[in-house]
Formats: structure tokens, C-alpha cells, sequence
């Protein structure tokens, strides 16, 4: 049997021929276009896997915190960074021992779940329980990368050998020195006849006139007085007078104790006049303060009609809180500034120490005596006042180093490496941004001085979880469902 072949390509077996040639070609473009492209055909087994996990995201300062999706640290309320599957364990290093709830560590339970609010719980691992030993009660080592400290914004500050105490600041008010204030009263009934000093702040000069006083009495001692001038003479020589000579003395004592001048008392014993009223002087150079009298005012024994302050010395009255107290000795020289006279400064000098602590400010009232001879200081100014307390060699750190949770003060000290140990420390004076430090540190000692709130706050929550663990893989307790 003979087949009959074609001697040319018919039409039918020409299009086959084109459509196996377009099917290779169209493969190898396809080929070479997911090569340009970086594509690579599915591929299974570990690293198929592991790239199917979940982006996790962790807080920076507490790295026990992940989760699989954005947010913030339910502890610091920091906000999650993304972190990268490496496949080694979490930076708690270790084994999963429990997962504890991220707002109560208390709360724990051996498999993953949510608390009350919806929060997935946090897994705690064998590092977590193992931060190491330490002396201060509830805190705990912690350790922060320096990538985690570079964020969070922590710094560090060395211990260091300086003056401690110096000067004392506080703020003071003006008041007038009250033992140069007198008051001046009348011991005899009268009527104002005239009144020189008759407006308060008028200043007067000792001895000055200030009133004239109009009294029946006054001059009835006045003629008692002559009386018994005339009496002693007549007794001159005889038995009687020692009598006579004793009853003018009383006469005389009795006028100058109504503040009749020994001058006027003079003249009425030449003379023989007697005065109509008397005029009582200023016992002292300053300013009227308080006036209660006018021009025919009827005054009793024991009125006093005007008060008089020596304004050449004010009192500067300073409030100092009883930390600071003990620093403050009467004598020390002080300073004092006030906001009506800029750019000058008034010299004082501490005079006394208030032994009473005021209850509710919890401050004592620091005495200075400022001098003010023209007078340009007023009563009731405010000012800014220091005081040269002096200085002293000590151990000082930042202020912000310090942690003062009210029974303890604590300080974190770098230990290198990114560690840092809790320390209690005993402080002292403390001077601008900084503290002395009693105990607790030496020289050179590096301390935590930036975020140390957060550095105490990872310290505490560690010690929380260790307490947890101690001798426990994984703790039972949990909440009830």
C-alpha cells in the first residue's frame, strides 16, 4: 500500500507549525519579562513560611510588648515600631514561659488570649524573669539597646565634685522695722488746740511740734507747782524744810510725767506764768504714719492720736521653706532686688529667724534689715531676695537623675552595655538643676538623667514579672472567665 505524500506544505500543516513556533515564543517572552521584573514562581517549604508571617510591631522602651498590627504601648503609650522576623526569639530572650495581661501583670495565663478590653496578653520569657538581683525593693537591672535610648530620648550624667549650697533665693516683702515705730499718746484729759502734724506721711524731725493740748488739769498742776515754789522758800531755814523741798519735787515729777518740757518747766519757775496747754514733740525723726486726731478733738488718758515710723531701716520679711532653713544664720549678708528700681541692688543682713514654721506654707519668716537712708524703699514693695548662705564641696548629679517616690530616693546607674541598676541615694542642698547627693553614689558614678521615668517604669514592671516566675515556668493564675 502506497501513501501519496504532498511534495509541498499545504495550508492545514503550515498553520500547525505556526501555532507550536508562537506558543515557545510567547513562554520565553513571558519568561523573561517576570525575570525583569524580579518575580519568582511559588515556592514551598521554611522560607515560603516564613515569609507569610505577619509584620509584628514592638514598643521601643518595653520590648515584651508585640503585637501583629500598629498602635501604642498600653504602659508608656509610645507608639509601635515595626521589627523584622529573624527567627531567633523575641527580644525577651528565651523560651515563652506565660503570657501576662499588658495593663496587669498580675493577670497571666499559660496560652494566648485577650483580657477584658480586647488587648491581646503579652508573652513573657525566660529573660524577662531573669533581669538579675537587686537591692532595691520593687525595682529591678533593666537593659536598653542604644537604639531604644536614642529614641526614647535617654541620657546619662556623671557624678561629679562641686560647690554645694550657695546662694539662697526666695521672695520678700518690704515691712517697716517695729522697733522704731512709737505711738504717741497723752496721760492727761484735754482739747486740741492746734495740730502741726496734720496729714499722714508728713515726715518730722525729733523734737519737731506736734499738737497742742488744752487741759484744766495741766494747769492746775502748773499752779500747784508755783505754789510749792513759794512754799519751799518761805520753809527756807527752818524745821520744815525738808517738807517744803519734798513737795516741790513732787510737783515737778508730776508735770514732767504730762510731758511738759524740762525748758518750759523752766521758764514757769522764772516767770511765775502759767501756760495755757502744752505742746507735746515728736520723740523721734520719721513719718506719720496713722493719725486719729483733728483740730478740737477731746483726747483721754491713754489716747494715741499719732503714730510715727522711722523709715530709715526697713525689714526685708523673706520666705524660706524648712528644707532650706537650716542654711539660713542670723548675720549673713543678703541682697535684694526690687522690680521699682531695676538694675540696682539693696545690701541687707539676715536678723533673725522666725522659730515658728508657718503650718500651712511650711515656710519661716527670715528677718532683713535693709538700710534706707533716702528713703526710696517703701513699705509693702515685693523684691527677689538672696541670701549668701555660703558654699560647701559635695557630690552633685542632676535633679532630674532623682526619683523621689516619698520613703525612697532613687537614682539609675549605668552599668555599660545598655544596663542600668536601680540606687538609693540620700540628697542634700539642692543648687539650680542640680543635687547633692550624701550617700548612695561616688565620684564618676554615671546616672540615668533623661527618660529616668520610663527607665524606672521597665524596672518596676520586671521586678513584677520576676516576683511572678520566681521558681514558676509558667504561673496558673489568671482571671476568671
Amino acid at each position: 500500500m502506497s501513501l501519496d505524500l504532498p511534495t509541498r506544505s499545504t495550508p492545514p500543516f503550515r498553520s500547525v507549525v505556526l501555532v507550536l513556533v508562537g506558543l515557545a515564543a510567547g513562554a520565553g517572552g513571558a519568561a523573561l519579562v517576570l525575570h525583569r521584573h524580579g518575580a519568582a514562581p511559588p515556592a514551598e517549604g521554611p522560607a515560603a513560611q516564613a515569609a507569610a508571617k505577619k509584620q509584628m510591631f514592638q514598643c521601643p522602651m518595653h520590648p515584651q510588648i508585640l503585637q501583629d498590627h500598629p498602635g501604642s504601648c498600653p504602659i508608656c503609650g509610645m507608639e509601635l515600631v515595626p521589627i523584622e522576623e529573624t527567627g531567633a526569639p523575641a527580644p525577651g530572650q528565651g523560651r515563652i514561659l506565660f503570657y501576662r495581661s499588658p495593663m496587669d501583670p498580675r493577670q497571666t495565663s499559660p496560652t494566648p488570649r485577650k483580657d477584658e478590653m480586647g488587648m491581646d496578653y503579652v508573652p513573657v520569657y525566660e529573660g524577662d524573669l531573669q533581669g538579675g538581683a537587686s537591692d532595691v525593693k520593687g525595682l529591678a537591672p533593666v537593659t536598653i539597646d542604644t537604639a531604644r535610648q536614642q529614641l526614647i530620648g535617654l541620657r546619662t550624667a556623671k557624678a561629679v565634685l562641686g560647690p554645694v549650697g550657695g546662694d539662697l533665693r526666695t521672695l520678700a516683702r518690704l515691712a517697716p522695722d517695729e522697733t522704731r515705730i512709737r505711738k504717741v499718746n497723752v496721760k492727761v484729759e484735754g482739747f486740741v488746740e492746734h495740730l502741726y502734724a496734720d496729714f499722714v506721711g508728713q515726715p518730722v524731725a525729733k523734737g519737731q511740734p506736734l499738737f497742742s493740748l488744752y487741759s484744766p488739769d495741766f494747769v492746775s498742776a502748773q499752779r500747784e507747782y508755783l505754789l510749792a515754789v513759794k512754799t519751799q522758800k518761805a520753809l527756807a531755814g527752818g524745821s520744815l524744810q525738808q517738807s517744803g523741798g519734798e513737795l516741790l519735787e513732787a510737783a515737778r515729777r508730776r508735770l514732767l510725767l504730762w510731758d511738759m518740757p524740762p525748758q518750759a518747766l523752766a521758764h514757769l519757775e522764772q516767770t511765775g506764768e502759767v501756760q495755757k496747754d502744752v505742746t507735746l514733740r515728736s520723740p523721734i525723726s520719721g513719718v506719720i504714719t496713722a493719725k486719729t486726731v483733728v483740730e478740737g478733738a477731746r483726747l483721754a488718758p491713754g489716747d494715741t492720736p499719732l503714730e510715727i515710723t522711722d523709715l530709715g531701716h526697713l525689714w526685708a520679711l523673706a520666705d524660706v521653706y524648712e528644707a532650706e532653713l537650716s542654711r539660713v544664720k542670723v548675720g549673713q549678708a543678703a541682697d535684694l532686688t526690687l522690680q521699682a528700681f531695676p538694675g540696682r541692688t539693696f545690701h541687707a543682713r539676715v536678723a533673725f529667724v522666725d522659730p515658728v514654721l508657718d503650718p500651712k506654707t511650711r515656710t519661716a519668716k527670715v528677718r532683713l534689715v535693709v538700710p534706707n537712708p533716702k528713703a526710696d524703699l517703701k513699705p509693702d514693695m515685693f523684691g527677689d531676695a538672696v541670701v549668701h548662705a555660703g558654699t560647701r564641696r559635695g557630690l552633685t548629679v542632676p535633679l532630674d537623675a532623682v526619683l523621689d517616690s516619698g520613703t525612697r530616693k532613687v537614682v539609675f546607674l549605668a552599668l555599660g552595655e545598655g544596663k542600668f541598676a536601680p540606687r538609693v541615694v540620700e540628697t542634700g542642698a539642692s543648687e539650680g538643676d542640680r543635687v547633692e547627693i550624701r550617700s548612695g553614689l561616688s565620684e564618676g558614678d554615671e546616672v540615668v538623667s533623661g527618660a529616668a521615668f520610663l527607665v524606672d517604669s521597665e524596672s518596676r514592671l520586671r521586678s513584677a514579672l520576676a516576683q511572678m516566675g520566681s521558681g514558676k515556668d509558667a504561673p496558673a493564675s489568671g482571671p476568671k472567665q
